[in-house]
C-alpha cells in the first residue's frame, strides 16, 4: 500500500531539517526533550477513544466564537491541534488536511484545527496556507489542557527556539510562552465521542488525513 501524500510530506520534512538544516547540538536538546515527554506519560493521559470531549468555545482567526456543540450538532468533528505556525511539520499537516475537505464533505464532517496563538497570529496561519476551515486561537492552552496535551517547555528548548526566530512570547503572548501543546488529532462524533485519536509526542509524526477519512468510512458503514 502506498504511503498517503500527507506522511510523505512529512517524512520529507524530517529527513531535511534533521538530516541537513537543523545543528546536532540543537537536535540533541530537542531529542532529550522529546524523550522526556514519552517517559512522563502524556500520551497515555491525553483522552483516548470512547471518552467524552470537552465542549468548549474559542474564537477563530476573525474574532468570531465557535462552540464545538454546536458544530457536533451539523456532523462529526476533526480537532487538529497544531503548535502553531512557526512549526513546519504543522503547517503540512494543516495543508494535508485542506486537501483532504472534499473528501470529509460526504460525511458531513468539519474540520477545525486549535494552536495556543493569538487571534492574529491564527489569521497569519491562515492566509499563509490558505486554509478555508476554522483556525481557532486557545490562548494560554485552556482547552489544550482539558484534552491532556499540554507540557512545559523546558528553559534549553525555549532558547533554542528563540534562536530560531520563534520567540514563543510574540506568538502566544506572555501566558503562553512556556506552554505547548503535544501535537494532536482527534475525530469526535455527533455525540462528543471520541472515535479517533492520534497523540505523538514526536512533534513531526501526525495523523495522516486518509486515516480520518477511513475512521469516517467505517463510522457511516
Amino acid at each position: 500500500m502506498a504511503t498517503p501524500l500527507t506522511t510523505q510530506e512529512l517524512e520529507a520534512a524530517r529527513a531535511k531539517y534533521c538530516g541537513e538544516l537543523i545543528p546536532a547540538d540543537a537536535l540533541s536538546v530537542m531529542d532529550a526533550e522529546t524523550e522526556a515527554l514519552r517517559a512522563s506519560g502524556l500520551e497515555r493521559r491525553a483522552l483516548q477513544p470512547g471518552a467524552v470531549a470537552p465542549d468548549f468555545m474559542l474564537p477563530d482567526a476573525h474574532g468570531r466564537c465557535v462552540r464545538l456543540q454546536s458544530l457536533l450538532g451539523q456532523g462529526p468533528v476533526i480537532l487538529v491541534f497544531y503548535r502553531g505556525g512557526w512549526c513546519p511539520y504543522c503547517n503540512l499537516h494543516l495543508r494535508g488536511f485542506q486537501r483532504a475537505l472534499p473528501q470529509l464533505q460526504p460525511f458531513g464532517a468539519q474540520l477545525v484545527a486549535i494552536s495556543p496563538q493569538l487571534p492574529d497570529q491564527s489569521l497569519s496561519t491562515q492566509e499563509k496556507d490558505e486554509l478555508t476551515f476554522a483556525v481557532l486561537s486557545d490562548v494560554g492552552n485552556r482547552v489544550a489542557s482539558r484534552f491532556g496535551l499540554v507540557f512545559q517547555l523546558g528553559d534549553d528548548l525555549q532558547e533554542l527556539y528563540r534562536g530560531f526566530g520563534h520567540p514563543l512570547e510574540l506568538f502566544n503572548g506572555p501566558e503562553g510562552a512556556q506552554h505547548l501543546p503535544v501535537p494532536a488529532t482527534f475525530l469526535i462524533d455527533e455525540k462528543g465521542v471520541i472515535r479517533l485519536a492520534h497523540v505523538d509526542v514526536d512533534y513531526t509524526r501526525r495523523l495522516d488525513p486518509e486515516d480520518a477519512i477511513a475512521t469516517l468510512r467505517r463510522l457511516k458503514a
